[in-house]
């Protein structure tokens, strides 16, 4: 297996999903607790990588073995069937990278307290029946919630509890507080989701996959599309007039023009091959411009 097949296997294009969210979780805890356990992170970096590495590549397995027949999807689509990857060894390293990567979250529970422990079992639990079982996550309407509250919202928690574990609190306030600024990555991660099955809607109703887009049509789909874009930048601007980011985090609308053009170029049409990467631009350019500027603020701090 070469490089290029190796990345598309776990979609290393798309990990800005859970790398940007984690950075932004390191920017909320130096602003509002001047603490960042350096060591402590990295490591659950490294976990949370390896185990988003793993899902990915369980996506791609499961996908390949719930195909239907009458349509080459695995001979010509799927990255397993397209490149007569080994199934024995997809499924060895799925094993090893879940394995590891849990070993690592567990042993960083032991320092930082259980509620690690909890937090990361629900998000294995999410990533591992996300496209595994007899009614995998993605398949049903519910794929968007999930992978956005989990990859926007906990990734940021998680990143923000191992930051201040020694003093963090379980309120509705603080809870509430770091939602609503992990709220436009929860937006865009979802997008990234919706758009995927919008390209894929004809595709997943042959493999008896119904997502979202399946129940709600095309057009209510490409609107919540848009919907999702809008309310992303509204709680970015909500966050700061409530002083939980820093006023540099405005600066974030001026990749607004971007984002419309990229937009406009998917509501155009919605082909996976020609317009999935404009869900990909508007979540990397989105997220990097929240950490930029939150990071700014914090220096200008």
């Amino acid at each position: 297996m070469n490089r290029e097949v190796f990345f598309e296997l776990v979609e290393l294009k798309a990990k800005t999903a859970s790398v940007l969210p984690f950075l932004l979780g390191i920017c909320f805890s130096w602003y509002h607790y001047r603490n960042v356990h350096l060591f402590y992170v990295i490591i659950y970096f490294i976990a949370m990588f390896i185990f988003n590495m793993a899902v990915d590549i369980l996506d791609n397995y499961n996908d390949y073995h719930h195909a239907k027949e009458g349509h080459d999807y695995k001979e010509k689509t799927n990255i397993i069937g397209r490149e007569n990857l080994s199934l024995s060894m997809i499924r060895r390293w799925i094993i090893w990278m879940v394995v590891i990567s849990a070993l690592m979250g567990i042993g960083l529970s032991i320092i930082v307290g259980w509620p690690l422990l909890w937090l990361g079992l629900y998000c294995y639990l999410i990533g591992i029946f996300y496209s595994s079982g007899p009614k995998p996550l993605s398949s049903l309407p519910l794929g968007e919630f999930f992978s956005g509250f989990t990859m926007g919202f906990m990734i940021m928690l998680i990143c923000v509890y191992i930051n201040t574990f020694d003093s963090f609190q379980w309120t509705v306030s603080n809870l509430g507080s770091i939602f609503l600024v992990a709220l436009p990555n929860t937006c865009l991660i979802a997008n990234l989701m919706l758009a995927n099955n919008i390209c894929d809607l004809e595709e997943d109703e042959m493999n008896h996959r119904f997502t979202l887009v399946h129940y709600l049509g095309k057009q209510a789909s490409i609107r919540l599309f848009v919907g999702l874009i809008v309310i992303a930048f509204v709680s970015i601007v909500l966050s700061v007039v409530l002083g939980l980011t820093p006023i540099t985090m405005l600066l974030t609308i001026l990749v607004v023009p971007f984002v419309w053009k990229q937009s406009k170029l998917f509501l155009k049409e919605q082909v996976k091959t020609k317009t999935f990467i404009c869900a990909i631009r508007i979540l990397a350019v989105g997220a990097l411009a929240q950490v930029v500027f939150f990071a700014i603020g914090l220096w200008l701090k």
